[in-house]
């Protein structure tokens, strides 16, 4: 039975009821595919690595995730070989990459990035400037999964980054949310198992993704700067967890 309480099941059925409305706002029959072969491979890579543990074939939250999010950055353009080998990068290399018996990179960024950087594989960000849909679900996710400080982290850097530069090319403020992958932000960046749990590092992580995104995109860093930027971030997160997680009190009064 489904527990649609669970967190992991709510972001399915948003990611699948977002996928839903692109189609009927622009319909394609590559979006469909496109998610299809996803979403398939996926699923069926993810039960075969399992499957001597388990006994059986097994359809898991994750696998479906990673479908999902392949399907939504993946150019639907692509062939059909293409959604394969980046769901086996993405999943075989979940089950090797590990740190103290979790994953140590997030499995969807790292085979999609692999796919870019090694088959020339192309990029489409599908929705991603939905930002009236993106903005409220991201919200509600990330105080779920208890993940806020990561994107406050990465928009307050942004910021910090964007503005003086605007100021600087004379270019208008109010263009600064234009910048924004509302989908990578709010989806890809706070993943729970490749992220820090403590506030201080889930704010250096959030700010130092931000800042790496800001300086490979103005260097023209060919190959997805924000994918790179969260697999590097993700590689630090077991130094990143060492930063003290401070907290301020304030003084008590004299009497």
């Amino acid at each position: 039975m489904i527990n649609f309480k669970s967190i992991k099941v709510q972001i399915n059925l948003f990611l699948a009821a977002f996928a839903v409305f692109l189609y009927l706002k622009e319909p394609s029959f590559a979006l469909l595919a496109g998610f299809f072969w996803a979403i398939l491979f996926s699923i069926l890579l993810e039960g075969a690595f399992l499957l001597p543990k388990t006994k059986k074939l097994q359809i898991t939250e994750s696998a479906l995730t990673s479908g999902l999010i392949i399907g939504y950055v993946l150019s639907s353009g692509s062939p059909w070989w293409m959604f394969l080998t980046v769901a086996l990068f993405a999943v075989g290399l979940k089950h090797i990459l590990r740190f103290h018996g979790k994953n140590l990179l997030n499995p969807a960024a790292l085979g999609i990035f692999l796919a870019v950087l090694l088959l020339k594989g192309n990029t489409e960000w599908k929705g991603t400037y939905a930002w009236y849909l993106l903005i409220p679900a991201g919200l509600y996710i990330v105080y779920k999964i208890k993940k806020m400080e990561i994107v406050l982290g990465y928009l307050g850097m942004s910021l910090l980054l964007f503005i003086p530069q605007a100021l600087r090319q004379g270019t208008s403020l109010m263009d600064i949310p234009g910048y924004f992958n509302f989908f990578f932000i709010f989806i890809m960046l706070i993943e729970p198992k490749t992220t820090p749990a403590t506030r201080w590092p889930k704010i250096t992580f959030g700010a130092g993704a931000a800042l790496l995104v800001f300086v490979l995109t103005e260097r023209g860093f060919r190959y997805e700067p924000e994918l790179f930027a969260l697999l590097v971030l993700n590689a630090l997160v077991p130094f990143l967890n060492k930063i003290p997680n401070y907290k301020f009190s304030t003084p008590k009064k004299i009497t």
